[in-house]
């Protein structure tokens, strides 16, 4: 009777807390009518991408288009001639959509020959549908084609086409090419504050378009005033790395759309929203936050309503269930034994066990969700599978200690294999970090388990054994493993440590080479100053840095036998 109660309030408190903290949250006004201006539209499924030229069927654009009716008065597209792509004009008008037609320009000429064609062909045969033509998109930015060639391109389409005519690229290539500006029709300019040199928080953000917008405006005055400016891209991510303060969440990809809307409704601006659906096949390239900028999943599942309250989680209860399911589990296979404990120690040995869980539950689907592929979706197999096996393994060190029993050799062997596996796991990432992070997320939810787990051992230890020593904190100690090398551990944390450390000065690295960081901050000191401000204070970084020190701390502390 006593562990039924104890297990029922564990059960309530894992439902109250799933429900605190996925409370619908406030983003703003409503977005009128609850349909976009325009919005980007890249109608590539699960396993589907232009850089495996493999595309979408005209049934499934046509069931995309039937969503986008719904969502937006008009669509921006950024290929013509690629696979499928040539259907979209009609069955945009099949769905009372309205376009802006792009041409994908790169370094190939003949596919730059095939996709010019294609769009002066679809213009003039669409022009109820087609209502402007954008010629390349970032196509300078990636360095494909220079200035001179890509003018040639927009002359060869304006000659062809009666619709205006644009090339859309970030809004700094403008200010750097300002000959461009004389070529176009309209100024196609791409605002992203998320990717900017220096990161601006979704609150900021508003501002800050409207700043950039008024700055191209005037350069663009001054060589040719009164052209008009599309704000071609505008977006925030879901998910992903954070950059700086720049928090990847659906809230604030909500928030920002929202805020969006407010300010090109006050300013009259022009705008479209990137993007329609998450693009799996842009993780290759820009990792898990590149994926996800969609008003849609991947699997045509809505992310968030362009109209009241959002969640960030508005699957949350799935989670509650999954967690109760497994903490019940634990409780079932345990329920003999969990008679003998007293009863501080049966409750904080429930509340381990269903935070473990609810661990557990949360960082599958975390994975799961940010895994594009099969190889991906084998590694979080793989991870999840080593977490649970090493969450199993510590609870039942967490009984032996309660209980007073002798440890078993070959259950603290398991744990202790397993946590160097994943020291040298974190190790690995944060290598892979510090090298080349940009678009690599922040694998906390991966070592969920180690490091909750070893922080709930600590405190188990001390409950049982009332010692404040610090080899009572060691690894082997803690597993109950009875040899180890305590020179390799040590090397094990401070590979930890410095990682941290490569890190920290590896973020900061990146915003003092940034070229509009360098503007912003002419002075070296406060330069660096501030972009150390901007790592240090990086939550997701933070958060990472405390699982390395977590996870070092038992290593450090490692001297032999126990």
């Amino acid at each position: 009777m006593r562990i039924a109660l104890f297990v029922a309030l564990v059960v309530l408190l894992n439902g109250l807390l799933g429900w605190f903290t996925n409370l619908p949250q406030d983003v703003g006004s409503d977005v009128p009518s609850g349909k976009l201006g325009s919005l980007s539209f890249a109608p590539f499924r699960e396993g589907q991408g232009p850089m495996d030229e493999k595309f979408p069927t005209p049934e499934q654009i046509d069931a995309d288009l039937r969503l986008m009716g719904e969502k937006t008065h008009s669509i921006r597209t950024y290929a013509s001639a690629e696979g499928s792509m040539p259907v979209i004009p009609a069955l945009a008008q099949k769905h009372g959509l309205k376009m802006i037609q792009g041409a994908w320009l790169g370094s190939i000429k003949a596919d730059n020959e095939t996709e010019i064609a294609e769009v002066i062909r679809s213009a003039n045969a669409n022009p109820d549908v087609v209502k402007r033509v954008i010629v390349g998109n970032e196509v300078l930015l990636r360095g494909d084609l220079e200035p001179e060639q890509l003018i040639e391109y927009i002359r060869e389409v304006k000659r062809s086409v009666k619709q205006p005519v644009s090339y859309a690229d970030v809004w700094s290539m403008y200010m750097k090419y300002p000959e461009l500006i004389k070529e176009v029709d309209f100024i196609t300019i791409h605002i992203l504050p998320y990717w900017e040199d220096k990161p601006i928080t979704v609150d900021q953000a508003p501002e800050h378009i409207e700043r950039i917008y008024r700055q191209v405006q005037q350069e663009a005055d001054s060589i040719a005033p009164g052209k008009p400016i599309l704000i071609g891209e505008s977006g925030w991510p879901g998910a992903g790395r954070q950059r700086g303060w720049a928090v990847p969440s659906v809230v604030n990809e909500a928030k920002f759309i929202r805020k969006l809307i407010e300010v090109a409704t006050k300013n009259g601006f022009d705008y479209n929203i990137v993007e329609a659906f998450n693009q799996s096949w842009k993780s290759d390239f820009e990792g898990v936050v590149g994926a996800n900028w969609g008003l849609y999943s991947v699997d045509r599942k809505e992310v968030f309503p362009l109209t009241g309250k959002v969640y960030e989680n508005p699957g949350w209860f799935n989670g509650v269930i999954a967690s109760t399911i497994l903490f019940l589990f634990i409780v079932i296979g345990c329920w003999k034994p969990l008679q003998s404990l007293s009863s501080m120690r049966l409750a904080v040995f429930l509340l381990f066990s269903q935070l473990l869980a609810l661990l557990l539950a949360s960082m599958t689907e975390n994975l799961w969700y940010t895994s594009y592929s099969d190889w991906q979706r084998l590694q979080t197999a793989l991870i999840a599978g080593a977490n649970a096996l090493l969450a199993g393994l510590i609870l039942r060190r967490s009984y032996a200690l309660f209980a007073n029993q002798t440890p078993h050799p070959k259950l603290g062997s398991w744990i202790y294999t397993l946590y160097i596996l994943f020291a040298g796991f974190a190790v690995y990432k944060t290598f892979g970090l510090a090298l080349n992070g940009r678009y690599i997320s922040f694998p906390t939810a991966a070592v969920y388990i180690p490091v909750i787990g070893v922080l709930g051992l600590m405190i188990i230890s001390y409950m049982t054994e009332r010692s404040y020593s610090l080899k009572t904190l060691e690894i082997n100690r803690l597993a109950g493993h009875q040899n180890t090398k305590a020179d390799q551990d040590k090397i094990m944390g401070y590979a930890l440590l410095i990682m941290g450390l490569a890190l920290i000065i590896r973020e900061s690295q990146a915003f003092l080479e940034s070229r509009d960081f360098i503007l912003a901050y002419p002075d070296v000191l406060e330069r660096i100053g501030v972009a150390l401000v901007f790592s240090v204070t990086n939550c997701q970084l933070l958060g990472w840095l405390m699982c390395l020190a977590i996870l070092a701390l038992p290593l450090l502390v490692s001297g032999g036998k126990k």
